[in-house]
């Protein structure tokens, strides 16, 4: 028997104001996008908003359903917003917050694992990693340098194709 191991490194801020201003900018637009949520279920709003690597800035929220699994994530409305908008165009740093009416809203969330397999696709289609800027409306706040680092062992095309 082999054993292997997986780990990742990341940076951890205690605020918004340690962060570079390019980043606070789009964490604190991912804080007011939050307020765009469609969330009447369970009021955990959150809110997503990007860089692309031609500059232009593309935002999303989460949208519920009453059918739950008809829901979509801030992070894919906005990675099919991306792709719609501008095809192709890789997306450089991706900011993501929540605010919630069950608590508090002071440490980072990390994206789902629905979303983490849409993040990957993204970064795998477009040839270019996704960096993630992860905090709440106050406190900490995590910076990862490459999305596809959050699903180890992932399922991808190539697997599909028979090319692993």
């Amino acid at each position: 028997m082999k054993k292997e191991e997986f780990k990742f490194s990341f940076e951890v801020y205690d605020s918004i104001e340690e962060l570079k201003e390019e980043d606070a900018w789009l964490l604190n637009e991912a804080r007011e996008v939050t307020a765009h949520a469609y969330a009447p279920y369970s009021h955990f709003q959150v809110g997503a908003v990007a860089k692309l690597a031609n500059g232009e800035i593309v935002a999303g929220s989460n949208q519920e359903n009453a059918s739950f699994p008809v829901g979509l994530c801030a992070e894919r409305v906005l990675l099919a917003s991306a792709s719609s908008l501008y095809p192709k165009i890789p997306i450089e740093t991706m900011a993501i917050s929540y605010q919630t009416g069950n608590g508090d809203s002071d440490h980072p969330i990390s994206p789902c694992g629905i979303c983490r397999q849409s993040l990957q696709e993204f970064e795998s289609r477009v040839s270019h990693p996704i960096r993630l800027i992860l905090g709440g409306m106050e406190g900490k706040i995590y910076v990862i340098p490459n999305s596809s680092i959050l699903l180890p062992l992932a399922f991808t095309s190539e697997q599909l194709k028979g090319e692993w």
